[in-house]
């Protein structure tokens, strides 16, 4: 009997016993190790996807330099390409090339054909005309990749349900510069790049785009003999502000870390879903564990022994986590080409847009995951383990034990609590750890065990307060609850789990949006708002056109703004400027500051709260910026709320900016009309003086409509893990009371003999389940409360370095809260409904 080939039957035997509390815990944890693993394999394969095509560009270079994304002088480049250190050096203009009337567009990397074989051999065109070799020297040549060609041919379905018209017409390609109209002539393809991609001659490209004497890049082949960090520390003095050297594949990691903190958040979060998977099973192991007590003390008194006993319960836990992690790594797969075909490969958050990864299997990766599953079901386990190897074997040979065992018995444990939730005050404190918010995890998930440590305590502090009710149901159920508050321990461990992160994220989410709905009402108080193109992009609108708008009737201002990525050093993402004024018909929320310029003579700039945190600047401060080839000196004279851009951006009045960098191009404008004029008029005027196919037009509400649309679809995930854990939460409610219905089918069979039918019966476990759902709600909502808290202050600030007011959807929480403890009454209801299906003399024929 004591054989491990005998002691495998008996105790894997169980679990198909147990089908149904079996597969819920199963399902569990395959959600939990599904969800975490489908979000590292989506970034994962973006992230290699894109570091994939950043090798390609790259090519056979050692070391690129770059700067901002507008590009910079090109006077630099025969200063390194003179240089010993360098064997080669190709020159690049990346093109962000706006389609008209499509919201697509087309990146355009103007080359130099000489230098391109020695460094990126892979971007070589092949001519449509077989010999000549010059083609690509055209001005208005360009090259494409199948892939593009395949694209821009097509009409594009835009997300208003309309059809866009196809950018590629015969041997032309209709693109845009400023707010004119530039055809360029396909000349032929590109048989060794891939993806969305055209290639045209330098001169041609600067020409064309109106960017003479820029250049986005130099790629650089090194000597032989030169190590990449000594050309680094001999070029590096010879750069102007603004520019640096870095590796290729460093562009591949500012995308990492740009992703890092959503990636991580929803890596947290599908970890609280396994964390609730491993409550569900300690529940179920808990209750087949008092299920089973006369069988193990058999056992145990034919020699079994305890560190058997032990062994044997968690290998019951680990062969449940590891089918449950391995069904969890099958859906986790099935989920990431899901999401590649629904939302794409940035979970809709839009860092990833144009990417078209393959999904691969990760060994490593999916092992890990496979191995979480198993630990998983090892924690919670291994509680009820302990607890069945304490029990002495003949005080659970007892005729009638099985009703009152298997619960654990009842200890306060409020220091415990108090203790934890210092600790997580305390864990607040420290700051990020590589970008990452180590400490506010830690924060959540001592939260989380302080919540259930607590609900002993809560349970005896609630129940004398509900024994008001008046009816015998409720009365005999609240009766079961102070006789053996072990039940609410039990079943409310994973709903309090379950709900303190589902009313946790309701808050953030809410408190997130509501502040986003506000900043955009400030943000946005104009009448009508015109777009040339975002950053980057070839359409802009120069100061004839602006003359133009500013000349139309019922137009009473007009004020622009200027947007330019800038890199401040080469280990940062690159930082964001806007150029217009701080007033006007642009509104400026400021939580620190004023719009006064301060005294002191140097031009003021407002920097957003990430870009105050990052750089630790105050209002009074002194901060320096790379403009026009020179670092500039401001004063900062306020610090601004900006949910539009993460790592930080800095606001600086339009006419500095000119001043400083001669840059006279826009990117929006913002127009304010003659009270009484129609804003929709006005537009019409614009859309027949320059063609609505080479900007876009909209209203204030528009904006806002687009904006909460977007927010929503980034947080679709997020609703989606909610829900998922509180679907374990009420997987929780429905093992417990199905096990524990079984153990007291004695105690049933006992009422239906005092007259209650199987009806009562079946309201009075209703009762029971309605009132352990009631405290782990009670528990949970006070938990997510204090999570919630934890979201906003820390982990949002130190991820995101955004603030927001907090806004508690009490209405959505309220019937959240009563809509799940009917659920739990229905789900218990319907759990215990085999118990009393049997027969009432046969169910107290144990006890005669």
């Amino acid at each position: 009997m004591t054989s491990r080939a005998g002691l495998r039957h008996v105790f894997l035997a169980s679990l198909l016993r147990r089908r149904l509390a079996t597969a819920l815990s199963l399902f569990a944890i395959a959600l939990g190790v599904a969800l975490g693993l489908a979000v590292q394999l989506i970034h994962g394969a973006a992230l290699d996807e894109f570091g994939r095509g950043v090798r390609l560009l790259a090519g056979a270079a050692d070391l690129q330099l770059v700067g901002p994304r507008e590009g910079f002088d090109e006077a630099i480049y025969p200063v390194l390409a003179l240089r010993a250190e360098i064997v080669a050096a190709s020159p690049v203009l990346e093109i962000e090339a706006r389609l008209p009337g499509r919201s697509d567009s087309l990146r355009i990397l103007g080359i130099d054909l000489f230098r391109l074989a020695r460094v990126q051999p892979a971007l070589l065109p092949l001519a449509n005309e077989s010999g000549n070799r010059l083609a690509a020297l055209q001005p208005d040549a360009l090259f494409v990749t199948d892939e593009a060609r395949a694209q821009l041919s097509q009409a594009l379905r835009a997300a208003d349900g309309t059809l866009q018209p196809p950018a590629i017409d015969g041997a032309t390609l209709l693109t845009q510069s400023g707010l004119d109209p530039l055809r360029l002539r396909l000349a032929g393809s590109l048989p060794g790049a891939s993806g969305a991609l055209g290639v045209m001659d330098l001169a041609g490209a600067q020409q064309h785009f109106e960017r003479i004497g820029v250049l986005s890049r130099i790629d650089l082949k090194l000597a032989d003999g030169v190590t990449p960090q000594a050309a680094t520390a001999a070029l590096a003095p010879l750069l102007p502000p603004g520019l640096a050297l870095r590796r290729p594949e460093a562009a591949a990691s500012e995308a990492g870390t740009l992703t890092r903190a959503y990636r991580v958040n929803l890596t947290m979060l599908a970890a609280i879903a396994l964390l609730t998977g491993g409550f569900l099973v300690f529940s179920t192991q808990l209750l087949s564990v008092a299920r089973r007590r006369r069988e193990f003390a058999l056992l145990r008194a034919l020699g079994l022994v305890r560190r058997q006993l032990v062994r044997g319960l968690l290998a019951e836990g680990a062969v449940v986590g590891l089918i449950g992690g391995v069904a969890g790594v099958v859906v986790g797969h099935a989920l990431a080409a899901l999401a590649f075909r629904l939302v794409g490969a940035d979970l809709g958050a839009g860092f990833f847009s144009g990417l078209t990864p393959a999904l691969h299997f990760d060994p490593v990766l999916s092992m890990s995951y496979l191995v979480l599953g198993v630990l998983a079901g090892m924690a919670g386990t291994w509680l009820p383990a302990r607890e069945a190897a304490r029990v002495p074997p003949a005080h659970a040979l007892r005729a009638g034990e099985g009703e009152r065992a298997g619960l654990m018995p009842v200890r306060v444990r409020a220091r415990s609590a108090v203790a934890l939730l210092a600790l997580a005050a305390l864990a607040c404190l420290p700051p990020p750890v590589g970008g990452v918010p180590l400490g506010g995890y830690a924060a959540v998930a001592l939260v989380l065990v302080a919540a259930v440590m607590a609900l002993p305590a809560l349970t005896r502090a609630a129940l004398p307060l509900l024994r008001r009710g008046q009816g015998v149901m409720w009365r005999l159920a609240h009766a079961r609850l102070c006789t053996m508050p072990g039940q609410a321990v039990v079943a409310g461990a994973g709903v309090v789990a379950s709900v303190a992160l589902a009313v946790s994220m309701a808050i953030m989410v809410s408190s997130f949006r509501v502040s986003v709905d506000e900043w955009l009402t400030q943000v946005l108080p104009a009448d009508l708002y015109l777009r040339a193109s975002s950053t980057g992009n070839s359409g802009y609108l120069d100061p004839q056109a602006l003359a133009r708008i500013a000349a139309i009737p019922g137009v009473a201002r007009v004020d622009t703004t200027r947007l330019v990525n800038l890199r401040l050093s080469a280990d940062e993402p690159l930082f964001s400027v806007l150029a217009r004024p701080a007033g006007g018909n642009w509104g400026l929320p400021l939580v620190a500051g004023t719009l006064d310029a301060p005294a002191g003579g140097l031009p003021p700039v407002w920097v957003s709260e990430a870009a105050a945190d990052r750089h630790a600047l105050r209002p009074g401060d002194e901060f320096e910026l790379p403009l026009g080839g020179r670092l500039q000196r401001f004063a900062v004279a306020g610090i601004w709320r900006d949910y539009a851009r993460q790592h930080g951006a800095a606001l600086i009045d339009s006419r500095d900016y000119v001043a400083l960098s001669g840059d006279t191009r826009v990117n929006d404008a913002a127009l304010r009309v003659h009270p009484g004029t129609d804003p929709q008029a006005v537009a019409g005027t614009l859309r027949a003086l320059f063609g609505s196919a080479y900007f876009t037009i909209a209203l204030p509400g528009e904006i806002r409509a687009l904006s909460l649309r977007i927010f929503d679809r980034t947080f679709l995930i997020t609703y989606l893990m909610e829900a998922v854990a509180v679907l374990i939460g009420l997987f929780g409610i429905a093992t417990t009371f199905a096990a524990l219905a079984t153990t007291r089918q004695g105690e049933f069979g006992m009422l239906r003999h005092l007259g209650l039918t199987r009806a009562e019966i079946g309201r009075l476990i209703a009762a029971e389940g309605a009132l352990t759902a009631g405290l782990g709600v009670l528990a949970g909502l006070i938990a997510g409360g204090a999570i919630a808290w934890v979201l906003i202050e820390v982990i949002n600030r130190q991820s995101f370095h955004w603030s927001m007011e907090l806004a508690v959807p009490w209405a959505a929480l309220a019937v959240f809260a009563v809509s799940l403890i009917g659920l739990a009454a229905l789900v218990a209801r319907l759990a215990g409904g085999h118990a009393m299906r049997r027969s009432a003399v046969l169910a107290v024929k144990a006890d005669w």
